[in-house]
C-alpha cells in the first residue's frame, strides 16, 4: 500500500469515526520499522567550525524529518528531493517513481554538538530500516529507497565504512541496501510537507509509522534527544 492510499483510507476512517484516529494517536501498536540497537561508527568526520550539511533518504520524508527535528545539534531539517533533476523535483512527479529522486531530508548541523557519524547512527537505528530495498513500511517505489547523498569525500568514506562495519557485525537479519552517492542537488519539498509530523500528530499514518520513531530516538539516544522540535518554520540558518 502506498502512502497516498494509506492517507486516503485514513481520511475515510476519520470520517466514519474520530475515535479510531484518537486510538492510533494514543497507542500506536508498533512502528512499521522497529528500532535496532547498533554500535557507533568506528571512524567519523572530524569536527570543524561552522555548520555542515548531511542529506539522507529513508522512505517517507515526514518521519525522517521528524526524527532529526528532535535531535540536538541539528539546526534545521528540511524535507525535499535528491537524486534527480530540478525539473522533476515536485511531489506529484516524484511519486511516479520515474524521476530518480528519493524523498530526502537535508540536515544542517553543528559538528561541535553532534557528529556526522552520530547522525548516521540515528539514521540507521531509529529513522528507517536500511535493509528494505526500494520501499519503507507501507510505501514502495524507488522514491522511498534508502540512500546517503554525501557532500564531501570524507562523508563518503565514513558512510561506506559504517555500512561495512554494520554488515560485518550482523546487527540486521538482512544486508544493508543503502546506496551512497555524491549529492548533485537538493530541492526542498512543498511547504505543506514541512514540519508535517509535528503539525499532524494524530494523522493515522504519522501515528502508526512515525511517532514511534521519535519515541525510539528518545529511548535509545537520550543524550541527543530534544523534547521541543526544531521546525523549519522557526529555524535560523545562515549557511
Amino acid at each position: 500500500m502506498s502512502r497516498s492510499q494509506f492517507s486516503r483510507l485514513s481520511l475515510c476512517a476519520a470520517a466514519l469515526g474520530a475515535l479510531a484516529v484518537a486510538a492510533f494517536a494514543v497507542a500506536p501498536s508498533r512502528a512499521a520499522e522497529d528500532a535496532v540497537v547498533i554500535p557507533a561508527p568506528s571512524i567519523d568526520v572530524k569536527p570543524t567550525d561552522g555548520l555542515q550539511t548531511a542529506v539522507i533518504a529513508g522512505g517517507c520524508f515526514w518521519g525522517v524529518q521528524g526524527v532529526f527535528q528532535h535531535t540536538a545539534g541539528v539546526v534545521n531539517a528540511v524535507s525535499g528531493y535528491a537524486g534527480g533533476s530540478k525539473a522533476t523535483a515536485d511531489y506529484h512527479t516524484v511519486s511516479t517513481g520515474s524521476t530518480g529522486h528519493a524523498e530526502s531530508v537535508e540536515i544542517k548541523f553543528d559538528p561541535q554538538k553532534i557528529s556526522y557519524g552520530k547522525l548516521l547512527q540515528i539514521f540507521f537505528s531509529v529513522a528507517h530500516d536500511p535493509t528494505q530495498l526500494n520501499r519503507q513500511g507501507p510505501d514502495s517505489g524507488t522514491q522511498y529507497r534508502s540512500a546517503i547523498f554525501t557532500t564531501s569525500d570524507e562523508q563518503k568514506k565514513v558512510a561506506d565504512a559504517y555500512i561495512a562495519q554494520l554488515n560485518a557485525a550482523k546487527v540486521y537479519k538482512r544486508p544493508i541496501v543503502t546506496k551512497v552517492s555524491p549529492l548533485e542537488g537538493f530541492y526542498p519539498a512543498e511547504a505543506y510537507h514541512q514540519d508535517y509530523l509535528t503539525l499532524n500528530p494524530t494523522q493515522p499514518y504519522i501515528a502508526y509509522n512515525d511517532i514511534p520513531k521519535v519515541e525510539n530516538l528518545k529511548k535509545l539516544f537520550a543524550d541527543n534527544y530534544l523534547e521541543k522540535p526544531t521546525l523549519v518554520s522557526s529555524a535560523k540558518v545562515t549557511n
